[in-house]
């Protein structure tokens, strides 16, 4: 399944942050730098989802997403926690790698098969134990980049 999800170098940080509100304040900047889209209007659309049920997706990781008027194809951004912070996830587990997940306005199903992409690496513990082993932004580039491509393929 093609997704064809952008991952720009520049949308993974690695970071100290002590709340779930800095956490997705961090995601829309990120987004926003790496894809050129407006902050303010991600922050509010992924507060909006958040307020709905966490993104805690479990075993760590969280997946805020949301949709904008603004994006042509799904774009990630991803955070590596320095500490592990609190996220209501379902597994009551706290979060050490939030995957943030932008879409077009109208992508019902381009959306959820993003979502399912990253669920599904998310969900590889040996994937999952390399990105949190990965030295720098740019080697957790590389993983993502070469997982997508053989997920596509």
């Amino acid at each position: 399944m093609d997704v064809n999800l952008a991952l720009s170098p520049q949308a993974i940080q690695f970071d100290r942050i002590d709340s779930k509100a800095g956490v997705l304040a961090a995601i829309a900047q990120l987004l926003a730098d790496a894809y050129d889209l407006d902050r303010e209007e991600l922050l509010e659309n992924l507060e909006a989802r958040e307020a709905l049920g966490s993104t805690g997706f479990g075993r760590g990781v969280a997946i805020p997403h949301c949709r904008s008027k603004n994006v042509r194809r799904p774009s990630l951004a991803l955070i590596r926690l320095d500490q592990p912070l609190e996220f209501a996830a379902a597994d009551a587990r706290p979060v050490t790698l939030v995957c943030g997940l932008v879409s077009p306005e109208n992508a019902g199903a381009t959306h959820l098969h993003a979502l399912a992409a990253i669920s599904r690496l998310t969900r590889d513990e040996a994937k999952l134990q390399m990105l949190a082993d990965a030295p720098d932004a740019e080697a957790v580039y590389a993983l993502l980049t070469h997982q997508f491509e053989r997920d596509a393929a």
